[in-house]
């Protein structure tokens, strides 16, 4: 599910966030007939709403020879959360128009991840690891964890392993920072209790939410669950009780905030080595990210096993794991 934060209707090709920060309105003076050429190409090319302004800024020095910088402005009159300033590249002669874009590669991507100390699932020494930026109360993230689990850890094995970061959508899901919470509480004591939790809540997240979806109930069933699964695995009681109880979400917002630096803006969103996703991905595209990955690493991709197709009498169990309640 996306965050508020981007525009209904996004314009192709890099147009138009609705959670950047407003930027200086555009001057209501008529434009040059250059900028005029600029603002009717760029509305025909990115097929710019009418309802929205374009505004040409003055042109600058750039770093590419035969080349001046100019910055459009993009915006929708009297709703300024919806405006948007990009750098595009305008010859000296005025006749060609170019977008460049920039990305900082000096660093591996799959380095700036929190992941020390994670519960994982899968081969701890794997080279390819899967970080998935999970929300407890999402429809879609359970649908990408019954996935995950058992489907693509049987298929790969001791190939992959699986760590999951919090990324809670409070906007829209009321207990999915509880049951963070809670879920690293567990955690920080047993990473068997952590998984089991985990799962039930990404299959039972209707019993949490309840008929009547009130928080309070919701965060008394994710306590006792907590408590239950602690007791189940042998956990030192007292310390959990704490953690449950102080709901501390201090590591929770630390790993958004680098969620947020990696441009993370829905959830699920996974990194299979630095190759980023977001939503649920269909097992046969989620296969081909980890296969890519796996050859990058040196390493040969499981052979694809077929499977013979079940007959009526037959019947198969949901994936998802059912821990006792």
């Amino acid at each position: 599910m996306y965050r508020t934060r981007f525009l209904q209707g996004c314009l192709v090709l890099l147009l138009l966030a609705a959670g950047c920060k407003a930027q200086t309105a555009p001057v209501d003076s008529a434009p040059s007939a250059v900028d005029r050429k600029i603002e009717l190409l760029v509305r025909s090319e990115l097929n710019v709403p009418p309802q929205y302004s374009v505004a040409v800024g003055p042109h600058t020095r750039s770093d590419i020879p035969g080349y001046d910088t100019i910055t459009i402005t993009f915006s929708l009159p009297g709703h300024p959360d919806h405006t948007q300033t990009l750098d595009y590249l305008i010859s000296k002669d005025g006749n060609t128009l170019a977008r460049l874009a920039k990305w900082d590669i000096s660093k591996d991507p799959a380095a700036v991840f929190p992941i020390a100390n994670r519960p994982i699932r899968g081969n701890p020494a794997a080279k390819v690891t899967i970080v998935n930026f999970d929300d407890l109360e999402c429809p879609y993230c359970a649908r990408m964890h019954a996935e995950f689990f058992p489907a693509t850890l049987e298929r790969y094995k001791d190939l992959i392993r699986i760590i999951y970061l919090d990324y809670p959508l409070t906007e829209l899901h009321p207990w999915a920072m509880h049951a963070a919470v809670n879920a690293n509480c567990l955690a920080a004591e047993n990473p068997i209790a952590y998984w089991n939790y985990v799962d039930y809540l990404h299959t039972h997240g209707e019993d949490v939410s309840g008929p009547d979806h009130d928080p309070a109930k919701s965060a008394a069933m994710l306590d006792k669950l907590a408590r239950q699964e602690g007791t189940r695995q042998n956990v030192d009681a007292v310390k959990l009780d704490a953690c449950i109880t102080k709901q501390d979400d201090s590591q929770i917002r630390a790993e958004m905030h680098v969620g947020d630096r990696l441009g993370v803006n829905a959830t699920p969103t996974f990194f299979v080595n630095g190759d980023r996703w977001s939503g649920a991905l269909p097992a046969a595209d989620l296969d081909l990210m980890i296969d890519r990955a796996l050859r990058a690493a040196g390493q040969t991709p499981p052979v694809e096993q077929k499977v013979a197709p079940a007959t009526p009498s037959q019947e198969s169990k949901p994936a998802g794991a059912t821990p006792s309640e």
